[in-house]
């Protein structure tokens, strides 16, 4: 029997806001028949929310040919499991909204192509080096200028300073200090003191941990 590959389950909303189109059904590798359907019907889509039921299948084909044939302009929220790490598929630019659950594969390379508003990546393999050129990059404003927000996992404060920040300009502000800051899907936090950085045209980048229910984010908000 052909083992069956869910690849693309969840919903795409069109451009214009009319209606949903609901891809709760599995395509057979390697049929496009759904995707290219998307792409007869709307030029482009807001929103688009990506999962498998199953982990353990292989769906980075499919995926790779959506990205690369479908236009997002909005939001994409995805909780795949990539297998490879060279993964071919584009990641749409200029997004308001960019979450990963599983970020594994988003290599130095990648990041440096996101350019979106708000950008979660959780589970990031990233290095401490690579982070360090990426904000050397930022500052510079060599990549990313999009960029309002960035959120990581599993990251402590101190621990970036020291393996990051450490050849990077940068201001510890007093635990004492209490400001409101901009988190991801333009939500808000209190946050006490955070550790910020300087763009070359002004505009500067603070770091800080904030908690939202039961998990501990770590985060860069730009102002």
């Amino acid at each position: 029997m052909e083992k069956v590959e869910y690849t693309c389950i969840g919903n795409i909303q069109e451009a214009d806001n009319r209606r949903f189109i609901n891809a709760n059904g599995c395509i057979r590798r390697p049929k496009h028949s759904i995707i290219n359907f998307f792409k007869a019907t709307a030029k482009s889509v807001n929103n688009c929310f990506l999962y498998q039921l199953n982990e353990q299948n292989n769906v980075d084909e499919n995926i790779a040919y959506l990205l690369n044939n479908i236009t997002i302009s909005n939001s994409l929220d995805t909780w795949l499991h990539i297998k490879k790490y060279y993964f071919d598929g584009k990641i749409p630019q200029n997004l308001k909204e960019l979450y990963i659950q599983n970020s594994e594969w988003i290599g130095f390379k990648k990041l440096l192509e996101i350019d979106c508003k708000s950008v979660s990546l959780i589970n990031d393999l990233i290095s401490d080096e690579q982070w360090n050129l990426f904000f050397k990059k930022w500052i510079a404003m060599e990549t990313n200028l999009n960029l309002e927000c960035l959120q990581l996992s599993r990251k402590h404060l101190e621990t970036f300073r020291a393996l990051v920040l450490h050849d990077i300009p940068h201001k510890v502000v007093d635990g004492g200090v209490k400001r409101v800051l901009k988190t991801v899907l333009n939500r808000k936090a209190e946050i006490n003191g955070g550790i910020d950085i300087q763009r070359i045209d002004g505009k500067t980048a603070t770091f800080f941990v904030y908690r939202e229910l039961w998990t501990d984010y770590f985060a860069m908000t730009i102002h």
